[in-house]
């Protein structure tokens, strides 16, 4: 056992102390935190004056509508008379107001709006500027012909509620899950699993091919060394996984209350929170990814000891991903029919587990005695093919110029 545990702690201290793992575990979060903040963080900090605006309405019906909702969206904005446009110009040109809008019979026939400023508005300004005037005099045609309708909720893209019928059961009702997190969540498990198998594989070929291995069998048998290099490897990945959720956590926790503090037009609390997956979806991913992880890492391994160099590894590897491909390709489907029959067939092959669980749990309600069922074939199928990958191991790893055939194996 305490060679077991050296194994274990030489791979994981190996890989921790590396350029790879540090620029992967903490440059890569930075970087896709400044790709999404930094933007919105320069829109926030450009000169205040761009956010004064003046609003000329020459319908007389509009301005009450279209004033609180430009200032809701971070705008400061003060109402005009018609006969103001000249000296609007001026304070435009002299840099003392960002811009102005006039709104005539066409803001009311069609949504129309001209934007007078030294600098366009941008992407997203322009986008508001352009809802709230449409929104506005849609609302304003309504009135006049007494429909009373909540814009709001279809300006917001509508909702629905999702009603699951149950045979002696009045039926359950949620929101809907957040698509894009799912489908994120998943692609990320697929990557993590490949990625850290992949990595057991490259272990097991550089000491056999570095002839360092006909040493370390001396003193440890081939199914510790195994095991060792899955579980030293494994321990990386789910450190780094820690270092993700924790950075995760901290820009959420600190950064989305700023943004909304300094721009509540560009971010939206509830719409991000919907989009975070529950703690119950994080603990189902820790738990497919270690059974996904030893499931390929055993199989990965018996590749990297039968071979005897990097391009030979790299074609044999080529069956254990197709195992895992399908997956992805059934993936959308999936998540569009999540309790067909063949999804809960395909969820609980182990092989496909890891993805087409998780996806089936995030995109609808799925009973407790599946996932148990998936769960638990999965850890069998970690068994079962470690026991192989094990008998593949004990042969391979020793064996030099040639793949051995099953006689040999068995």
């Amino acid at each position: 056992m305490n060679i077991l545990f050296a194994v274990i702690r030489r791979e994981y201290l190996q890989r921790v102390k590396s350029r790879w793992f540090l620029v992967s575990t903490f440059a890569a979060p930075l970087f896709f935190i400044g790709l999404t903040v930094v933007p919105i963080l320069y829109e926030t900090s450009r000169n205040e004056t761009r956010r004064t605006m003046a609003l000329v309405d020459q319908t007389g019906r509009l301005a009450d509508r279209v004033q609180p909702m430009l200032e809701e969206a971070g705008f400061k904005v003060s109402v005009a008379p018609a006969g103001a446009l000249d000296s609007l110009r001026a304070l435009a040109l002299s840099g003392d107001l960002g811009s102005y809008l006039v709104l005539d019979d066409e803001a009311l026939s069609r949504g129309h709006v001209s934007y007078f400023g030294t600098q366009g508005p941008g992407g997203i300004r322009g986008m508001t500027i352009r809802g709230v005037v449409v929104q506005s005099a849609i609302e304003e045609r309504l009135l006049q012909t007494g429909s009373d309708i909540d814009l709001d909720a279809f300006f917001a893209g509508g909702s629905m509620e999702l009603n699951l019928l149950e045979e002696a059961s009045d039926g359950t009702t949620e929101d809907e899950p957040e698509f894009v997190g799912v489908f994120a969540a998943a692609i990320l498990l697929y990557m993590v699993v490949i990625m850290y198998a992949a990595a057991v594989m490259r272990a097991a070929l550089e000491e056999k091919t570095g002839r360092i291995v006909e040493i370390l069998i001396s003193s440890v048998r081939p199914w510790e060394l195994m095991l060792g290099k899955i579980i030293g490897v494994g321990s990386v990945g789910l450190t780094q996984l820690a270092v993700w959720i924790l950075c995760g956590t901290v820009a959420f926790t600190l950064g989305i209350p700023a943004l909304v503090a300094a721009r509540p037009d560009l971010v939206d609390p509830e719409v991000v929170a919907q989009g975070l997956p529950g703690l119950g979806l994080m603990v189902l991913f820790v738990v497919l990814f270690l059974g996904g992880y030893f499931l390929y890492a055993a199989l990965y391994a018996a590749v990297g000891a039968m071979c005897s160099s990097e391009e030979e590894a790299q074609q044999a590897q080529f069956p254990v991903i197709f195992l895992l491909v399908p997956s992805i390709i059934l993936l959308m489907p999936v998540m569009e029919t999540p309790n067909a029959t063949w999804a809960v067939i395909a969820s609980m092959f182990p092989f496909f587990t890891p993805v087409l669980l998780y996806a089936r749990v995030g995109a609808g309600t799925v009973p407790l005695w599946q996932i148990g069922v998936s769960v638990a074939l999965l850890y069998l199928g970690v068994l079962g093919v470690a026991w192989v990958a094990g008998r593949i191991y004990r042969v391979g790893i020793l064996m030099q110029g040639k793949r051995p055939n099953l006689p040999e194996l068995w």
